[in-house]
């Protein structure tokens, strides 16, 4: 015998009520309706086994308890956005922090933060948490948008009614700069595929712990392939340095392998470190030196921030959360003269 599922219209006609009725005891909207009515449609509700959709449930609800999380889907992740160390760890923390306070969180990777818009009215959210855009585009968006948001390291001129929650991260680039200084290193080098934003505050304090005059950068591809290929046609140059800085753990841990697979190690030959301490940096070898940002500390800012607005509440519009060094096994004393 085939299982039909029991819908709002049945119940209504079966109980001789209107379906806004049925629906509102579904959706716990009782206020208006007799406690004999209530209680009707639910021993009806429960005699034909209706399953309620949680979704519906929610959306309808003037409070979702839906936490939006947007995530830029960056030409550099290859496809494989939500594999990437830092957005994996983000979205773990993401997820501890909003499950712990109650709500719900929905993912969504784009390119195009108009997205986030419809995204936003569609699922009723409640509020925002933006990773990975750079771009002068978040005053539009609260213009088109009233539900709160947060975002992980923005670069705009903030009018208001937005939170930028950032890291030390030209405090942290001077933090490396200094230890490999320290370290005896005398030629250091920088790896990005960029040199704006968060990438150009990391060089230029980089820049300042160990020194300008010895310091360069490289301009890498984002894509792998072309990366590797990169690296092979400047495979000459990489023992001038003996201190490799790139702007990410998964930068560091790449261009780690590649001169391993070489035949160049690490660190007896070069020292590798890089940024952000994510989870995967003590799961390869040599383990990965790298500047600390507190992911946990950084989801619950933005989660009690994202209920400050909420409440209309005054919040810093900017907030910079500190950075420490973490010094493992890819990193030594320089032995180079």
């Amino acid at each position: 015998m085939e299982n039909t599922r029991v819908r709002i219209v049945d119940i209504a006609e079966e109980l001789g009520l209107s379906t806004a009725t049925v629906s509102n005891v579904i959706h716990g909207k009782t206020k208006k309706i007799s406690d004999e009515t209530v209680k009707r449609v639910q021993q009806l509700l429960e005699e034909r086994q209706y399953i309620p959709s949680m979704a519906g449930i929610l959306l309808a609800q003037n409070d979702s308890r839906i936490i939006g999380v947007v995530i830029n889907n960056h030409e550099k992740y290859e496809g494989h956005v939500l594999e990437d160390p830092f957005v994996a760890s983000s979205l773990n923390n993401l997820s501890v922090e909003i499950e712990q306070s109650g709500y719900f969180m929905m993912v969504k990777t784009t390119t195009d933060l108009k997205d986030i818009v419809k995204f936003a009215s569609m699922w009723n959210l409640e509020g925002i948490i933006i990773i990975g855009f750079c771009e002068d585009e978040y005053n539009k968006l609260r213009e088109f948008m009233r539900v709160p948001f947060v975002v992980y390291d923005g670069y705009f001129e903030n009018k208001g009614r937005v939170c930028n929650l950032t890291i030390e991260n030209f405090n942290g680039g001077v933090q490396m700069g200094e230890y490999f200084r320290n370290l005896g290193h005398e030629k250091a080098l920088y790896l990005s595929d960029n040199m704006i934003c968060v990438d150009l505050e990391r060089y230029q304090g980089f820049c300042q712990g160990f020194g300008t005059e010895h310091v360069e950068s490289w301009s890498i591809p984002m894509q792998k392939h072309s990366r590797h290929q990169f690296y092979e046609e400047h495979f000459g140059e990489i023992s001038k340095y003996t201190a490799v800085f790139a702007a990410s753990d998964y930068y560091a841990i790449d261009f780690m392998q590649f001169v391993m697979a070489k035949g160049i190690r690490v660190p007896e030959d070069i020292s590798v470190s890089g940024f952000d301490d994510n989870p995967i940096c003590e799961q390869v070898v040599p383990s990965l030196t790298s500047v600390r940002q507190d992911g946990r500390e950084r989801a619950r800012e933005a989660l009690s921030t994202l209920q400050a607005l909420k409440q209309g509440e005054k919040v810093e519009l900017q907030k910079e959360l500190s950075v420490s060094l973490v010094m493992r096994n890819s990193t030594a004393k320089c032995t180079k003269k």
